[in-house]
């Protein structure tokens, strides 16, 4: 969600040392709990934190797995003009681990002020490979990369235990890979770092099942994918053919995806979606502030459920307001009437 001004203002006053961190943890609970009040208001009934502790989507989080240090992207860069800062890498120095729990303090705040769904967002353990690939995981850690990717998803076990002690009974992964291997300049960028795009994912998908495995049985998971969402900027474009039936091989309850915009695809490569899943349809965007109308939402479902049964469809966002600190580029107002929107147009449609 996108932050309030006076959080933003305390986060850069803590990190150039001017404020002290008990400070900034009684701001960004007030923060939070602030968000919690407007989610229930608007009536959607699993609530999150708005991510307002972190800076990055994914990379508080994974540099804080042992092993991993954040380095410069000299990458691609975002679509949008005069844009050129990018997120670091996550690069991996070292032996992959959790040695200690990781967020499993600001979910159990969350789940305290809330009596609804509480649900965490964490990045998918593919964002440790998918920007640097091969090129950025040590060779003297990980001489053979099936070795890494056994240390990934036991490190993920961890992480994941830690969040259920905790009471999470919601588990978001954040995975922008699946559809960012849609696009053919991804690929390109993949066999540059030595990696052969065809056979990523598979290897994602076999990953996120072998770190969900030993989850408790009433903890829900979802994978959420977009093509990125820097201060309402995008990376790359293409159809989910491509990465469809490795993604839909995933042992999770559904699939947050895609879909407000022509550089998404059409909603063809649902049809592979497997009987007892769902869909969450991502067709309100976050990058601009107007308003999408009910008929059209309703339309745009209408078409989807031609691949996949109505029952099995949702509806939300297409990805966060503010995927980093910076937000993207609409209105604190514009963000709560989408949610709202959202609210309405699924009591409407699904009662």
């Amino acid at each position: 969600m996108l932050r309030p001004d006076w959080l933003s203002a305390a986060r850069s006053q803590w990190r150039r040392g001017e404020l002290d961190a008990a400070t900034l943890a009684a701001t960004e609970d007030r923060a939070v709990r602030e968000a919690v009040r407007r989610q229930e208001a608007a009536g959607l009934q699993s609530i999150t934190d708005g991510e307002f502790r972190r800076d990055w989507w994914h990379l508080d989080f994974l540099s804080q797995l042992d092993g991993v240090t954040l380095q410069d992207n000299a990458g691609p860069k975002f679509k949008i003009a005069g844009q050129s800062e990018q997120p670091p890498i996550a690069t991996v120095t070292g032996k992959i681990g959790c040695s200690a729990p990781i967020m499993a303090a600001d979910f159990a705040f969350l789940k305290s002020v809330t009596q609804r769904t509480a649900k965490m967002t964490i990045p998918s353990p593919s964002m440790l490979h998918l920007r640097g690939g091969r090129a950025a995981i040590s060779r003297q850690a990980y001489p053979e990369m099936s070795d890494f990717w056994a240390d990934v998803a036991a490190a993920y076990r961890v992480a994941i235990a830690h969040l259920a002690d905790a009471g999470c009974r919601y588990l978001q992964l954040d995975d922008i890979t699946f559809a960012y291997l849609c696009d053919p300049k991804i690929q390109a960028n993949c066999r540059a770092n030595g990696d052969d795009p065809a056979a990523l994912p598979q290897i994602y998908a076999d990953t996120i099942n072998a770190a969900l495995l030993g989850k408790p049985a009433d903890m829900k998971v979802t994978i959420h994918t977009c093509r990125g969402n820097f201060q309402s900027a995008w990376v790359a474009e293409g159809g989910y053919d491509p990465v469809v039936q490795a993604m839909f091989s995933t042992d999770v309850d559904g699939y947050f995806m895609e879909f407000d915009n022509a550089r998404a695809g059409g909603f063809e490569p649902l049809k592979a979606l497997p009987k007892g899943k769902k869909v969450v349809l991502g067709l309100v965007t976050t990058k601009l502030g107007e308003l999408e109308s009910k008929d059209a939402l309703k339309r745009r479902i209408d078409e989807a459920a031609r691949f996949v049964p109505l029952e099995d469809l949702c509806l939300s966002p297409q990805c966060g307001f503010s995927s980093t600190h910076h937000g993207n580029a609409l209105s604190q107002d514009d963000q709560w009437r989408k949610l709202e929107r959202v609210v309405e147009v699924a009591g409407e449609v699904w009662g």
